[in-house]
């Protein structure tokens, strides 16, 4: 298998398969495919499994692509694009090497990579930890491909290293960093710093990918632009335009279940 990330906000990965290797992804992810690959959507696992990976903000079905009738010289060829602007993170798992995930944060990987549930440990993290108590596990061996928003930042923590982080900014970390949640200090700071009441503490040792972009300030920040409903024709057909684009930013966000 060889693969290719190409493009700059918008980027694509493009995966070459040899013969009898699978990749699989959740829905509304590929870009294209030659026919040299086939497509099998089902629920991975059964009813349950697929309403567990809804319930962590992935799809209830996903989909494998075989590498049927490729061969070295004319390999399967799948791409997959993310739906918001950010980067594609590629990494290769060892054999039960986990990363947990934000939702919204899987893209594609190799069949041997499982795709599951994680959970927030602390009542603080999930009630204001920005994703809830119930986020995402993969777990290798092989290759998994994660969607972050704007660019990424990766940050090493040694033992006892904390990291004070807006939580929307928090992508992906691994397993041993403990995510708790922590009140921003100051009075001014709370009604003046624009920063909410809480921020992330992250606490090494480990690691975590920082995302500069969260699709939330995002959609947020597309709603304060819009302009406001008025008599004119003009404002209400933008009003309506734009409160469409942020409902479908929104609903895809916390629906989750198309993604």
């Amino acid at each position: 298998m060889k693969y290719q990330i190409s493009g700059t906000t918008m980027q694509t990965v493009e995966i070459d398969l040899a013969p009898g290797e699978t990749v699989y992804s959740q829905t509304h992810m590929v870009a294209w495919m030659n026919d040299r690959v086939k497509m099998d959507t089902h629920t991975g696992g059964g009813f349950f499994s697929g309403l567990k990976r809804s319930l962590g903000g992935g799809s209830f079905f996903i989909t494998d692509f075989i590498a049927e009738g490729a061969s070295a010289a004319q390999p399967g060829h799948v791409a997959f694009a993310p739906r918001f602007p950010g980067t594609i993170v590629a990494r290769t798992l060892a054999a039960g090497e986990s990363l947990v995930c934000r939702k919204e944060t899987f893209l594609c990987a190799e069949k041997s990579v499982t795709l599951e549930l994680a959970f927030q440990q602390k009542l603080g993290a999930g009630l204001f930890g920005g994703e809830g108590f119930i986020l995402q596990k993969v777990t290798g061996p092989g290759t998994v491909w994660l969607d972050l928003s704007g660019e990424v930042v990766e940050k090493e923590l040694g033992h006892d290293d904390t990291l004070l982080v807006h939580v929307g900014h928090v992508g992906v970390q691994t397993p041993e960093v403990q995510f708790n949640i922590q009140m921003v200090r100051g009075f001014r700071n709370v009604l003046f710093g624009g920063e909410g009441l809480f921020l992330a503490n992250l606490r090494g040792p480990g690691k975590v990918w920082l995302q500069s972009m969260p699709i939330m300030i995002l959609a947020e920040e597309i709603g304060r632009h819009l302009p406001e409903r008025g008599n004119s024709g003009s404002s209400s057909i933008g009003a309506s335009i734009g409160g469409a684009v942020v409902g479908a930013v929104l609903g895809g966000i916390l629906g989750g279940g198309d993604n």
